[in-house]
């Protein structure tokens, strides 16, 4: 896919506990950006993070927190994002959605997914080494 210099930035905010029915709520955004063929998302696990309660969360060490921030990072043209907006008020009961306009400055992919291709074995000519 061929990404314009013009892209947009769609950011979701949650909380890691925010589900859809019983799935992940990010998962259910990541998949569905996909299936619309956005040109890209990524979810990133905050460290630290606090939103309208003002209730900090923390990951620490010896104790394990199962309410940490989640950001969903989503890149397309912005008629694209503009479009998947509809998909995100289907399913965000809380949160933060932040549109940024951006430069695109590469976007290269290679020959499809690196996991649907064989390992490259190579030979030495069938000497034992």
């Amino acid at each position: 896919m061929t990404l314009p210099s013009e892209a947009e930035v769609l950011r979701v905010y949650l909380s890691e506990l925010d589900k859809h029915g019983h799935r992940p709520l990010y998962e259910v955004i990541a998949e569905r950006a996909r299936k619309r063929g956005l040109a890209g998302a990524t979810v990133l696990r905050g460290v630290m993070g606090f939103g309208e309660s003002k209730r900090l969360q923390v990951a620490k060490v010896l104790r394990l927190s199962e309410d940490l921030p989640v950001v969903i990072e989503l890149v397309d043209r912005p008629e694209r994002i503009e479009a998947f907006l509809p998909d995100l008020d289907d399913v965000i009961e809380q949160g933060l959605v932040v549109l940024q306009n951006a430069q695109a400055a590469a976007y290269r992919s290679g020959a499809g997914d690196s996991r649907d291709r064989k390992p490259r074995v190579e030979s030495n000519g069938g000497e034992s080494e």
